[in-house]
């Protein structure tokens, strides 16, 4: 879990706290379990339950919590939730589920993608660039919290149609250029993290305990301090 530079993220979200005024906080939290061509995943839907569950007991204004969503389904999402991050103050994208790095880009991988050539991740699966399009209006705190770096099936298989294409074992590196913008990892870049043996991932559990809801109500305080990726 250290990967995940628990200490950085407190600080980012605001140890100390005033009022939350009239801020608008919005969250998106997505869980991908039943996929299509490969071995369901037994966590991300209850992580997105209980992630989505924080989100509520933190007072946020408007949680769109979403399950096993098909490529059209992803990218709808985050189109929608893009259109009421305009009149946000803070946005907030969690997903679970698979991820995959190409060529050093981070894709997100819904639940009906086949994944059969490294070419079709283009079409199949969705780029993580679309989820923080998606977080950008916000005016004060744009956050991505990906639970995602799970040991991922479909690079075991998938075909090159460029020897030298680089295929990730984990998700890859991101620095955010806009202000105030945070991504989050369940691990370290280029690793993988476990599903546990419980309900819930360890990040997942982690993330619920350690993020208490004064924290998130005061993240607009401190959102220009620190940066975590």
């Amino acid at each position: 879990m250290g990967a995940f530079r628990w200490f950085s993220l407190i600080l980012f979200l605001g140890l100390t706290c005033g009022s939350a005024h009239a801020e608008r906080r919005l969250a998106l939290v997505i869980g991908n379990s039943a996929y299509k061509s490969v071995p369901r995943l037994a966590n991300p839907a209850n992580d997105a339950a209980l992630v989505g569950g924080m989100f509520k007991k933190a007072g946020f204004d408007w949680i769109d919590l979403k399950t096993d969503l098909n490529a059209t389904e992803m990218r709808k999402a985050l189109r929608d939730f893009g259109g009421r991050a305009r009149d946000a103050e803070v946005a907030v994208i969690y997903y679970a589920g698979h991820g995959i790095e190409l060529d050093g880009t981070n894709y997100l991988i819904p639940t009906d993608a086949a994944l059969e050539t490294d070419s079709d991740v283009l079409d199949e699966a969705v780029a993580l660039d679309r989820a923080l399009f998606a977080v950008e209006p916000a005016k004060q705190l744009r956050l991505i919290i990906l639970d995602a770096c799970r040991d991922n099936p479909f690079a075991k298989t998938m075909k090159r149609t460029v020897a030298a294409r680089a295929i990730g074992r984990g998700l890859a590196k991101v620095e955010p250029t806009s202000p105030n913008t945070m991504i989050a990892f369940a691990a370290k870049a280029g690793s993988t993290a476990s599903d546990g043996d419980s309900r819930n991932s360890p990040f997942a559990a982690a993330l619920v305990e350690r993020l208490p809801t004064p924290v998130l109500i005061c993240a607009r305080r401190s959102a220009s301090s620190a940066m975590v990726s």
